[in-house]
This record gives structure tokens, sequence and C-alpha cells, in this order.
């Protein structure tokens, strides 16, 4: 592989540093969640620990995805030391609060804190492969803007480790305009935002692992910005970086690109609705919680369209039934007879997109029995579907 290079370290590399319990807790379980948990060689399972000027590194890296934490520390001896990445994150969760003291040879580090003692056996640093570089940076984006919309997007990535592509999220560039969306085939969800780009003409694309992606942006909203740095995005083995700040210090996550072609969905996305419905938000996720508590697996959801109100039923067989209606706005936009009276949705697939609305009403908007429902937001009940959101449900199947 492109990134299996190993570092050259000299013998008896030696470490001592002393930082705060909690800091040190936080960054070692920070950099521990990307260790695989069954790593390809033994040297993959173990977290590098770096001192040197700029204070303490924290590393961690499977071939696939990189992560590295850098932290204030007093740096007694610079140096580097691997040692078992779960095993120190388990320890440092379980020490007292009291200042941390690691002191490593090229044989074993020992962590004193208080009169607590461990001694860890250390791995070979030279045998761990170098980390890959951060790309150039592409551009910056707003940290909580950038949470919130990764947030809205994956709950429709796919979960099918079979079917790779579908565990993506597409990250499109397009000038001042950050989108992301993702589809599982069953459902897709599209995110549209400002960022400031390095290059105001760029344009791109790259498909990011979803997990990776969400695990990223949750952890960097300490800091205002959040860089995205893409490299090499068409050429199939591309690597895309991010560097933010969390609580506690600098961080940057590396991760190689999906392969393969994701499917073209956007068109899906522009529904004309023959029939809209408008209702609140926070009313409509309590009702479905409660109806769905009854529906059977697999069946859909009734959502029952009436004059000024939407109903919901549900049911498993003759055991148990439920139904509920709530004030609606509808508006049939083909006159005549209105073209759907009923949809069948996944309720989980309903509640997943509810629950990314950040509007306090939403706003169906159907086409005909059995077709695709765009779930859009609304700041206010009469008000125009806000454009930077969209979520695509396809609708299931009613029994006659």
């Amino acid at each position: 592989m492109a990134f299996q290079q190993h570092r050259q370290v000299p013998e008896g590399d030696a470490v001592k540093i002393r930082l705060e319990r909690d800091v040190m807790a936080e960054a070692v379980a920070w950099a521990a969640r990307s260790l695989p948990t069954r790593p390809s060689v033994p040297i993959l399972a173990g977290l590098l620990v770096k001192a040197g000027p700029e204070g303490v590194t924290m590393s961690s890296f499977d071939y696939e995805t990189s992560a590295q934490i850098n932290v204030r520390a007093e740096i007694v001896d610079a140096g580097e030391a691997l040692v078992s990445g779960r095993l120190l994150a388990d320890i440092a969760r379980s020490l007292p609060n009291k200042p941390v003291e690691l002191t490593s040879d090229e044989n074993r580090m020992e962590i004193v804190c208080g009169s607590a003692r461990f001694t860890l056996q250390t791995l070979p640093v030279a045998d761990y492969p170098s980390l890959p570089e951060m790309p150039a940076a592409t551009g910056t984006v707003t940290s909580d803007d950038f949470a919130s919309a990764v947030g809205q997007v994956v709950v429709a990535a796919g979960r099918d480790e079979l079917l790779p592509v579908f565990t993506g999220v597409r990250v499109e560039i397009e000038g001042e305009t950050l989108s992301l969306l993702a589809t599982d085939r069953y459902r897709m969800a599209l995110k549209e935002l400002p960022w400031r780009p390095a290059n105001p003409q760029a344009s791109g694309a790259a498909l990011v692992p979803a997990k990776v992606l969400s695990e990223t942006a949750k952890s960097m909203v300490a800091g205002d910005n959040v860089t995205m740095s893409l490299s090499n995005a068409s050429a199939g083995d591309g690597l895309i970086g991010f560097e933010g700040e969390g609580s506690g210090g600098t961080r940057q996550i590396t991760t190689r690109l999906l392969d393969g072609e994701f499917p073209k969905v956007r068109h899906l996305m522009n529904v004309q609705a023959a029939l809209s419905v408008r209702v609140n938000t926070q009313e409509l996720i309590a009702s479905v919680k409660r109806v769905a508590l009854v529906a059977e697996r697999n069946t859909p959801l009734r959502m029952i369209i009436g004059d000024g109100q939407v109903a919901l039923e549900a049911a498993t067989g003759d055991q148990a039934q439920a139904s509920e209606a709530i004030e609606a706005v509808v508006e049939n936009h083909v006159g005549g007879e209105a073209p759907i009276t009923a949809a069948g949705f996944n309720p989980h697939y309903l509640s997943d997109a509810l629950h990314a609305l950040d509007t306090p009403y939403v706003h169906f908007s159907f086409t005909a029995p059995g077709k695709p429902c765009l779930v859009t937001g609304l700041a206010a009940l009469d008000g125009d579907p806000l454009p930077d959101y969209k979520h695509v449900i396809m609708l299931m199947r009613l029994p006659n």
C-alpha cells in the first residue's frame, strides 16, 4: 500500500512527560477510537506517543484512517513510544484526578498518577508505519455548521459493508458551496452549506466513509472552524483530511476515499408536488414514536391524508393497533380528486428524517402512491420550504 512506510527511530528513544489527567484521558480516548478492532498486523494496535517542542502528539493508524491529537504537556525528555492503545485508554480513564507522569524507554512505559503506577511493555516504534501527510487545505467551514450538516446527512447512509459505495457520504465542492449527499437506496439526504474555499473556482467530489465523517465532525466543535484537505479524489486512491479543535487540543484525521461510482440520485430531489402536507415537526415526531410502538417489523406506518389533518396508523396483525390524528395544512396542487390519500412510510426512516430537521415545521411533497416523497423544513407554517436540506424517502407499498 502507498502508506506502508516505516519510520527511522534511534534506539533507546526515551520519553518523559507530565500532563493533566483529564487532558491525557481525553486525548488517548480520542486517538484510540480509530484503532482497528482486528488489526491486520499486531503493530497497528499500538498508539504512538510523541513528545516534542509543541507538546505531546498521540496517534493511531490502520492504513485507512489516521488520527492525531496534539495537547499541551511539560516535556522533560522528548521522544517517541508505542504502546497498546486500548489498554492505555482503559488505564487513562481509571486514573485518579491528579497529574500524570509518563516515562518510557525502548522496552517499557511507566505511568504514575498519585499512588497509582502502571508498567506497560512497549512495541517497536521503528516497525510502526508513517502516517500519511495532510494534503494542502482545500477550504474551511464553520465547525458547528459542519457538525450539524453531517448529522443531517449520515442518517441516510447505508450500513451494509458488502455495498461499500452506499456507506459513504459524497462531498461535493463547487465554489463557495459545500454539498453532502448520502443514500442507502431507500432514502437520500442532501445538505448544502456555505464554506470558504482556498480557491474560489475550486470544484470536485469525494466519497468519504460516513462513520469516519460523522465522528470527525462531532469531535471538532470546540474551535470555530474545520479545515478540509482533499487530494487525488479522481485517482481512486485519494485522501481527505480534516483539522480542527476539540476540547483538549488540535485534532487531525485523514482517511482514504471509498472506491466506486456513487449513484446519480440528485434528480430524485427535484420532486414536483402534486400534494403537499405541512405539519408541526415536534408534534409529528411524538406521534410517530407513539404509533410506531405497535408497528410490525417490515410493515409500513400509514399516513392517512385528510382535510386539515393527517392520521398515523400502525398495527401488529390483530394483536395491537394504534392511530393518532394531528393538525396539518394539506394542499392539492393538481385540482380535482387528490392524487394520493394515504402513504406508507418505514417508521424508522420517517423518524430519522424528522429528527434530522432543525426547523419547527416539516413539509411533505407527494407525487403519487409508491413514488418518492420529499421531506423539507419550514421556518414558518405558511413559508416556503427551505432549499438547503432535502430528504427523500421511498414510500412502501400499502396493502389493499
